[in-house]
């Protein structure tokens, strides 16, 4: 099983019994999680930025406007970290110090470079399919101005660690005697009715929902 850490700076020291270091477990909640929050310093202060990504093999991929800060800052300093949650619910203990929230989270540090060629063009086709899968063979192909426009930068993913929190609560035995209703209430991302667009080709009514949609809604 390859391992994607511990390592220096993603070693899980709070609660280590709940790290995972395997690359399954890292890989999977990367790749479940709708968007990320990367870590930057910029004009000396540290600030959190929610961004789309897309990961492929050892690499995940973000993309911003030529000026992004954020990814300037990476570039200029050659490495960069960014995190993912994933939230699963309530985890509802006796006591409010016990209580807390079931997660699956995933912090990266590894080393960044700018994309260009064919690289770059694959990799802006794929955050629409990290998106939402299959839409990318929906939509028109990307137009070379847009792509002049677009900043993609590469994080390899050089360490990470995995932190799941799950289960039953951990309340002391004295607080198991207590009346008060514990346990978990599960959580999950679900969508709502589709609301088409009226513009367009759209206006009359007679497009379909396409398959990468249709695929949101199981029967």
């Amino acid at each position: 099983m390859t391992n994607r850490g511990p390592g220096e700076h993603t070693r899980v020291r709070r609660l280590p019994e709940k790290a995972r270091y395997d690359a399954a477990t890292v890989d999977a909640i990367i790749d479940a999680a709708p968007f990320c929050t990367l870590a930057a310093t910029i004009d000396g202060l540290a600030m959190a930025i929610p961004t789309l990504h897309s990961r492929q093999g050892d690499i995940i991929y973000l993309h911003g406007s030529r000026s992004n800060a954020a990814l300037r800052s990476w570039l200029a300093a050659g490495r960069g970290s960014l995190s993912v949650t994933l939230y699963d619910g309530l985890r509802l203990a006796r006591s409010g110090f016990e209580s807390s929230i079931a997660y699956r989270s995933v912090t990266v540090v590894g080393q960044v470079r700018e994309v260009e060629g064919e690289e770059r063009r694959a990799a802006l086709n794929g955050f629409v399919d990290a998106v939402l899968p299959g839409r990318g063979g929906e939509v028109r192909p990307l137009r070379k101005q847009e792509e002049r426009l677009t900043l993609v930068v590469a994080l390899s993913i050089d360490e990470a660690s995995a932190k799941l929190s799950e289960g039953p609560t951990s309340d002391d035995v004295d607080d198991q005697q207590l009346e008060i209703w514990s346990g978990t209430v599960p959580a999950r991302l679900v969508y709502d009715a589709p609301i088409p667009d009226t513009n367009g080709a759209m206006s009359d009514g007679h497009l379909d929902l396409p398959v990468s949609v249709r695929r949101l809604f199981p029967s």
